[in-house]
């Protein structure tokens, strides 16, 4: 697989009213195309910060960060974010808030009927066809997440980037749209890097796991590979050793060493 982000020796530092904060430093890491990293650690470990250096939101105060071995200048089609919250606008529908995001890509290149058969496909990829035409207000939470995330997959981004995006679900929810993830990036072969304070979540959806040394100028404390083989089953998984193993490697480095040393 082909790098497809590299991450070069990046710090962040923000000037507060209490002087200079920083937030990341030394950060290196290669993302490979067609796989999935979780960024997981305790609050205020900058990893929406490292999320948002990637989809070109905030710029890196020192290093660099590439895509397709260009520089990240800002945000870009290729780079897609779903945050937690759902980020719909109210007064269009299911339907014109993917075509929204669809005919900002591909609104120059394509016509209406291709345009429309786009967001089609990315609705009914996530089991949301038969609410093209409600309005956010008129569905569930786990619903509107699924339509943010048909939107991110309708503008084919290179990866994807999510922030927590199933933090404020219902635990049953929040299941259920992890499935149905794994099914999309099954059928795409999405790369995605997604931000979760969820262990179970980070070792069901990924190949690595990205764990983060306490902030302030927090950095990459250990990165463990997940090799379990997909798809992976949800049910089988709670009775598999290796997913015990993984899930306590996580809580080692998060609980023991990363508490013990701000203790």
């Amino acid at each position: 697989m082909k790098t497809l982000v590299k991450i070069e020796k990046v710090g962040q530092t923000f000037n507060t009213k209490s002087g200079k904060f920083t937030a990341l430093r030394d950060i290196d890491l290669n993302i490979r195309e067609g796989e999935v990293v979780s960024l997981i650690g305790h609050s205020g470990c900058g990893k929406s910060t490292l999320l948002n250096l990637i989809a070109g939101l905030t710029l890196p105060s020192s290093g660099v960060l590439l895509c397709e071995e260009r520089e990240i200048p800002g945000p870009g089609p290729e780079r897609a974010v779903v945050f937690q919250n759902h980020s719909l606008l109210p007064w269009m529908t299911c339907f014109e808030n993917v075509m929204l995001g669809v005919e900002q890509v591909f609104g120059r290149k394509e016509g209406k009927p291709k345009l429309k058969a786009r967001v089609d496909a990315a609705l009914a990829m996530v089991h949301m066809d038969h609410a093209s035409g409600k309005y956010p207000h008129e569905i569930s939470g786990g619903m509107k997440q699924r339509i943010g995330i048909a939107r991110a997959f309708a503008m084919e981004p290179k990866i994807l980037l999510m922030d927590e995006p199933f933090g404020a679900l219902d635990a049953l929810t929040r299941a259920a749209l992890q499935d149905e993830l794994n099914g999309v990036m099954a059928k795409t072969g999405a790369t995605v890097v997604m931000v979760t304070h969820d262990v179970d979540e980070a070792v069901l959806l990924s190949d690595r796991i990205v764990m983060m040394t306490n902030g302030p100028a927090a950095t990459i404390g250990e990165i463990l590979r997940v090799e379990l083989p997909r798809p992976r089953d949800r049910l089988e998984l709670a009775h598999d050793p290796r997913f015990a193993d993984y899930r306590a490697a996580v809580f080692e480095f998060l609980y023991r060493k990363q508490l013990k040393k701000a203790a």
